[in-house]
């Protein structure tokens, strides 16, 4: 029998999964053949209703080329728009990837790193994604301004063109 808890955590999962089909403009049914599974019990899987595994997860990730892991980071998180942002570059899969390498180089090691340098470490690295972010926003800010001359002063010139002469 599943406690209140269990049901927002089964809602978040499902919210997510929903939306990412709808941002893959997948229809229920689709999804549901290519989980192997009547059109009903996707349903229900998706209403949050539905018994949601691992692999169902996987599957659906497979099925919809998400990342699965940004699925179930969605219940600690409390976002399953976390998911959906997640989908395309594979943010949640790329950083549970470089901790598992990062235990396998380290192994028993691993406990020896405090927890101020892993906060250090992980605030460094997310302000340099934050930075990217701006920059990449910024670039296209500047592109846009040093061509938006060019392209009024071809506008302008057309009208010149085509004004008639006295």
């Amino acid at each position: 029998m599943r406690n209140e808890q269990d049901e927002i955590n089964a809602g978040l999962v499902a919210a997510a999964m929903r939306n990412i089909r709808l941002a893959r403009r997948m229809r229920p049914s689709e999804l549901a053949r290519e989980l192997n599974m009547p059109l009903r019990t996707y349903e229900h899987l998706e209403a949050g209703r539905g018994k949601i595994t691992y692999e169902k997860i996987v599957r659906f990730a497979e099925a919809t080329n998400s990342d699965p892991v940004a699925i179930l980071l969605s219940i600690p998180l409390k976002s399953d728009a976390f998911a959906v942002r997640c989908a395309d570059n594979k943010l949640a899969t790329i950083l549970t990837i470089a901790l598992g390498e990062l235990n396998e180089e380290l192994g028993d090691d691993i406990e020896f790193l405090e927890a101020g340098t892993l906060i250090g470490a992980f605030t460094r690295v997310t302000k340099d994604l934050k930075a990217h972010v701006a920059n990449r926003d910024l670039f296209a800010e500047n592109w846009l301004k040093e061509h938006s001359p060019k392209v009024d002063g071809a506008r302008h010139a057309s009208r010149q063109r085509w004004r008639l002469k006295p």
